[in-house]
């Protein structure tokens, strides 16, 4: 795969994209990557990329030919990548999202900055992706966060290739179940028995048992989605419910 980003801060990416798993895929080959510096689809001494809105406001917007002029060049060399927005008004970034955008060939992340981009420069987008209801200073943070989600997927690039499906939002739809490591017993708290047994199938129960459980108490709308048997489901509404009561009841007292 070959993701790319266009933004007025490329070196922004240099330490994220070259460490850990991401920065091992690209030793590995099984990833691509470039930072592009949209500054250098400019043409005055500045370089500017922004200016005052029609109509007034407060603040700046980035305008149409550096844009333009980027995606025109580099949507006409190798395969035609995935152009995505990053915006308020985009789809929620999710993990599903993640696996669907890790069978794309190639990505280009555009980066805003400021107060966004001249509505125009909207349609060159396939795609426009929001990470949750608050504001950040850049699309650069998004567009890590989305290169971190979807290089994991690729195959190779975790040592484990059961580690991306065991994870919360997987196929299962639940969230992750608890997990520990050495010691034993700290401070009086303790690993559970069924962990410490070797039988893989008790251990298997439980933390299916245990990931539904946790689902069911921190992310009760996941639930209605989720992979689960009708005894599972009504096991699950079960510790929901009693979750919510106890909140309600802690709250009104």
């Amino acid at each position: 795969m070959r993701i790319e980003t266009l933004s007025v801060f490329p070196d922004m990416f240099e330490g994220p994209m070259s460490l850990s798993i991401i920065g091992r895929a690209r030793k590995k080959g099984i990833l691509d990557f470039e930072a592009y510096d949209l500054r250098d689809w400019t043409h005055d001494r500045h370089r500017s990329t922004d200016d005052e809105p029609y109509g007034g406001g407060q603040g700046l917007l980035m305008t149409c030919p550096p844009v333009f002029e980027a995606l025109d060049e580099l949507c006409s060399e190798g395969p035609k990548p995935t152009v995505i927005f990053f915006t308020p008004t985009g789809e929620p970034f999710s993990q599903k999202l993640a696996q669907e955008l890790s069978h794309h060939e190639r990505l280009l992340m555009v980066c805003g900055r400021y107060e966004g981009f001249d509505e125009r420069v909207m349609t060159l987008a396939d795609r426009c992706i929001s990470l949750g209801d608050y504001v950040l200073t850049g699309g650069e943070l998004p567009a890590m966060v989305v290169a971190d989600a979807v290089t994991r997927l690729l195959p190779g690039a975790l040592g484990d290739e059961n580690s991306a499906v065991e994870e919360s939002f997987s196929d299962s739809g639940l969230l992750e179940f608890p997990q520990y490591t050495r010691p034993a017993s700290y401070r009086g708290l303790d690993v559970p028995e069924v962990l410490l047994s070797g039988n893989h199938a008790a251990v298997g129960a439980w933390r299916r048992k245990a990931a539904i459980e946790k689902t069911a108490r921190l992310r009760p709308d996941l639930i209605d989605s989720a992979d689960l048997t009708d005894d599972e489901r009504a096991f699950a509404r079960d510790i929901a419910a009693d979750s919510h009561a106890r909140s309600t009841g802690d709250a009104l007292s």
